[in-house]
């Protein structure tokens, strides 16, 4: 081994919520691990996200809606214990809401097409209870009076990703888990056979070698140089603008998470609030815009008037990791060594439990049971190459 080249069990390129909580799970197997941020640990598309725990809400048509659907139930079960020793371990809190979801109808149209969307997640065993827009500003006094329909999903919380954040470092610099910041990869390292991942080369020159390299990388993650195009996978970024929202009353403005045609507002307990959030498909553009504010704005006060007194606090803007058929991409590569943790678009929070379960069985070498769609997620749906398996 070249003089200055480090090693580990397993490198994570990505410090947001998904490598955090995957190391932390790794490393409690007694894997070393070494995460490697590009920036700060953190402070990439986790902090920005809204952090709604919410399966039922934003369910959407069609095979690819369903897949994702049943993942995010099954890691939205996961949260609770989770959560909570995600806390016991840190000792930091992480902002757990179980308060439910309200998606609602400001016109008629609106109405109509909510009307459809209940139908739908009846017709898939969803527990869901449709409000008349009485009903609804009982739940949520002050909604505007021209609510016209609501429909409630008690199952539906929220989550503060940044009080998660600082909780997973706590755990992860507790139990040994390497973090390196400003550690820009600059390509993956194969063997000489070209079927093996053996480990990353950082910006600097730096080698760090690995027996497993695992991409959590988001928007990031279908750019890094190194791996053939056949053993790639394709991930963009899709562009999304979040207001964060202080009441200087405290809080009572909202208790649930609100969810409209066009964005949501997620209530935090000290009486802030996230409203987001666009979809904008404008490749690695970080740009706030007027635009794009202006309309989180004027949708949101149309429901809930008394937006127009929050301060602003914060204008975010992150990029989540988006595939063709816009499910996750988790698990082995066609190349030994190589795990996946990414692609997760809009589910990333929600999806951490159980893409750190799955990461982990990947890692052991063990066959994952029960009934999830993992087909829909598995790697190799974009890959030629005869998938390899993963070895230690």
């Amino acid at each position: 081994m070249p003089e200055g080249t480090r090693r580990a069990d397993v490198v994570v390129v990505g410090g947001g919520v998904i490598g955090l909580t995957l190391a932390w799970r790794a490393r409690a197997k007694g894997l070393s691990v070494t995460v490697l941020e590009r920036g700060e640990i953190g402070m990439g598309t986790s902090h920005v996200a809204a952090g709604m725990l919410a399966p039922v809400a934003e369910v959407e048509f069609g095979d690819a809606g369903q897949a994702v659907l049943e993942l995010g139930l099954h890691s939205a079960e996961m949260w609770p214990e989770f959560a909570a020793e995600l806390e016991r371990c840190s000792g930091e809190q992480v902002g757990l809401l179980r308060t439910g979801t309200l998606v609602l109808a400001r016109d008629e149209d609106e109405a109509r097409e909510l009307e459809r969307q209940i139908a739908f997640r009846e017709s898939l065993g969803l527990r869901t209870t449709r409000l008349r827009p009485s009903e609804a500003r009982e739940r949520e006094p002050a909604l505007a009076p021209t609510t016209r329909l609501g429909m409630e999903a008690p199952e539906d919380h929220s989550v503060d990703p940044r009080l998660v954040l600082v909780a997973l470092r706590r755990v992860c610099e507790r139990v040994g888990v390497e973090l390196r910041v400003h550690a820009s990869v600059a390509r993956i390292e194969l063997d000489r056979a070209g079927t093996r991942v053996t480990g990353v080369s950082l910006q600097d020159g730096e080698l760090v070698c690995a027996h497993h390299v695992v991409i959590a990388a988001g928007a990031w993650s279908g750019s890094l140089e190194g791996l053939p195009s056949e053993a790639c996978v394709p991930v963009r970024p899709v562009k999304g603008q979040i207001l964060r929202l202080r009441d200087p009353a405290g809080p009572g403005l909202l208790r649930r998470v609100v969810r409209f045609e066009g964005g949501y507002l997620v209530p935090r307990a000290d009486g802030r609030y996230v409203l987001g959030a666009t979809v904008e498909e404008r490749g690695f553009e970080e740009q706030a815009t007027a635009g794009g504010v202006y309309e989180l704005l004027r949708e949101a006060h149309e429901l809930l008037p008394g937006v127009s007194e929050l301060q602003i606090e914060e204008l975010c803007v992150g990029l989540r990791p988006g595939t063709p058929d816009n499910v996750p991409v988790i698990g082995a590569g066609v190349l030994a060594g190589l795990i996946w943790a990414t692609g997760h678009h809009r589910n990333g929070i929600l999806l951490a439990p159980l893409t750190a379960e799955l990461v982990l069985q990947a890692l052991l070498g063990k066959q994952t049971t029960g009934d999830l769609p993992l087909t829909a997620c598995d790697p190799s749906r974009f890959q030629v190459l005869s998938p390899v398996g993963v070895t230690h």
